[in-house]
């Protein structure tokens, strides 16, 4: 499936699901935020040129949230939220001319449906963790940054996802939302960069707001 199919096919699922949640009395959420994702450099294997590391652009991100409370306690409060995270320019430099050996740039977008743990969800401010498990699928340009044809392929892996947060009512039912999460996911596909790894971190930091109904 296209990434461009399964964007719409998300925003459709998201749609029912907002639709068939709107009779429910504020057990529900929907919003997003917008951040960046840092992705550390790595070093290639057997490399014998200038700059033989991966350097990874910290890549423009947002993301959109659904959540039902399944749990509310004075306490704490239980969700299940769906993640939809697009970092969707990520620029990549190594090599040198003569060794191009990476392209230009990639894109990437996970789906991770997790729990959600809020300490005092009642009060006006309240921090969060989230743990959950989903998909991710990265997607590169045709073209090697110095040249050349890229023999790299489109991935799609299983992606863990741990976060940390904090909400703070700023309006009836609308909060502002200040997250860190990290999305570990498998690598993308660098034949002539080979680095020796697997999987890599993928912190997005981000703020914005979501709505309660």
């Amino acid at each position: 499936m296209s990434a461009k199919r399964l964007l719409v096919a998300l925003i459709s699922a998201l749609i029912l699901l907002t639709a068939a949640a709107v009779a429910q009395d504020e057990k529900n959420e929907i919003g997003g935020s917008l951040g960046r994702t840092f992705i550390s450099d790595q070093g290639i294997q057997g490399a014998n040129f200038f700059d033989p590391i991966v350097h990874t652009g910290k890549g423009l991100t947002f993301n959109v949230q659904y959540a039902r409370r399944l749990f509310t306690a004075p306490v704490f409060a239980v969700s299940g939220e769906v993640i939809f995270l697009d970092n969707h320019d990520v620029d990549v430099n190594a090599g040198e001319y003569g060794h191009s050996v990476v392209p230009s740039d990639y894109r990437e977008f996970f789906v991770t449906p997790a729990a959600r743990l809020n300490l005092f969800p009642t009060t006006a401010v309240s921090p969060w963790v989230s743990f959950g498990a989903g998909f991710g699928h990265i997607s590169e340009g045709n073209q090697l940054i110095y040249g050349g044809v890229n023999p790299g392929k489109s991935t799609t892996s299983v992606v863990v996802q741990g976060g940390i947060g904090l909400d703070v009512k700023v309006w009836r039912r609308l909060s502002a939302r200040g997250e860190v999460r990290d999305f570990w996911s498998g690598e993308p596909d660098f034949p002539l960069a080979p680095t020796g790894k697997t999987r890599q971190h993928n912190f997005y930091v981000g703020a914005g707001a979501f709505w309660r109904f």
